[in-house]
């Protein structure tokens, strides 16, 4: 074999030895800084626990061990990298740079669940595929805007202001046409799936789109009389709902009340809900829900106060539910003008046509009592 045959042999064997040494030790440091960082989870809790002492609010490990972590929007995988390193989640941040300019891939928005240990490929995989973390949220009947809000908070899908503010918009408001200056009784009441740390003005939509589907239900079953009606017309009678709601129990006597509130506002009577009291003492003046309702508060001047005032209040008191709902848009024919709750426990009521009737049923009730 000729001096230059053999030594080209040698040079790439020389070569292609150093080529499978450096490909060895690029195997080692991928599977190195890859890798999860040694240790149990109880190791990281203090690291994670100081940063969310230092105001850091998108970490935390849930009750399961698992990392529940969150993509702000605009943020960027070196944010994203230098959190979850300051964390111990994973060995090296540039490593994790070097991963997202392999391809294509972005981060999305939302908050994720993480199970750990995770490799960097398992958790970038995670944070590209858009499978958020839901949350599921009941909100009952009944609830006012400042009541959501408080439990929205709790569960961690919104901020209570962020929430009061979304729903006190004019621009949703004017969206779906409420003339009223809040979203109150037009957030259905119903069991809803967000993401962790939603944005308020996307849930208060949902709500909203949920509160005129159901509408939308009614009407059909109505012939399209709520569709012939105004905004206005359809305010009124979603206050109407908000009071039925807090009044009723049985759901057979929600029209029937509703009849009966018509009667008094096409007389020009008092409404004389205990429902807008309360109302005004919990959600106007900030103060705890009564047990009883005294006489002085009936007197309280507020254009809420039915006692006080003629016609309906200004705007709804609660989230209706359907039975309340239809009741305002089909309430029974009738020609009661008084109710009155005679049986604590079902929630029963009697109703009366006149004043001295419903003083009988109060006396009946309270010697059966």
């Amino acid at each position: 074999m000729p001096k230059t045959a053999r030594f080209l042999c040698k040079f790439l064997s020389v070569v292609i030895a150093l080529a499978l040494v450096l490909c060895a030790l690029a195997f080692a440091a991928f599977t190195f800084f890859n890798a999860a960082p040694e240790g149990n989870i109880e190791l990281l809790r203090p690291g994670i626990e100081e940063m969310v002492a230092r105001g850091e609010r998108g970490i935390r490990l849930g009750e399961d061990g698992a990392l529940i972590f969150e993509v702000r929007s605009g943020e960027t995988a070196h944010s994203v990298g230098m959190r979850l390193q300051s964390a111990g989640i994973i060995r090296n941040r540039y490593f994790w740079n070097i991963l997202f300019r392999l391809d294509n891939d972005f981060l999305r928005t939302g908050t994720y669940r993480i199970e750990l240990p995770a490799s960097q490929f398992e958790i970038r995989s995670i944070l590209t595929s858009g499978e958020q973390l839901f949350v599921r949220v009941t909100i009952p009947e009944g609830f006012t805007v400042r009541r959501t809000a408080r439990l929205l908070e709790e569960v961690g899908i919104c901020s209570f202001d962020d929430f009061l503010a979304a729903a006190y918009s004019r621009e949703i408001l004017d969206t779906f046409n409420i003339p009223g200056n809040s979203m109150e009784g037009y957030l259905f009441p119903d069991t809803y799936l967000f993401p962790l740390a939603y944005p308020a003005h996307r849930v208060v939509t949902a709500m909203a789109e949920n509160f005129f589907r159901r509408l939308e239900e009614i009407d059909a079953e109505l012939s399209g009389a709520i569709s012939a009606m105004s905004p206005e017309e359809i305010n009124r009678r979603v206050i109407l709902a908000s009071i039925v709601e807090r009044e009723h129990r049985m759901p057979e006597e929600a029209p029937i009340m509703a009849g009966v509130f018509y009667n008094r506002l096409r007389i020009g009577m008092l409404l004389q809900s205990c429902a807008t009291v309360e109302y005004v003492i919990t959600e106007i003046l900030g103060r705890p829900h009564p047990n009883v309702i005294l006489f002085r508060d009936l007197e309280i001047r507020n254009p809420f106060n039915t006692y006080m005032y003629r016609g309906l209040p200004p705007g709804p008191i609660s989230a209706p539910g359907r039975t309340a709902l239809k009741a305002a848009f089909k309430p029974t024919d009738t020609e009661y003008l008084f109710f009155r709750l005679i049986d604590a426990r079902t929630g029963r009521h009697h109703f009366s046509r006149t004043f001295e009737e419903h003083n009988r049923a109060g006396a009946l009730f309270v010697r059966g009592s």
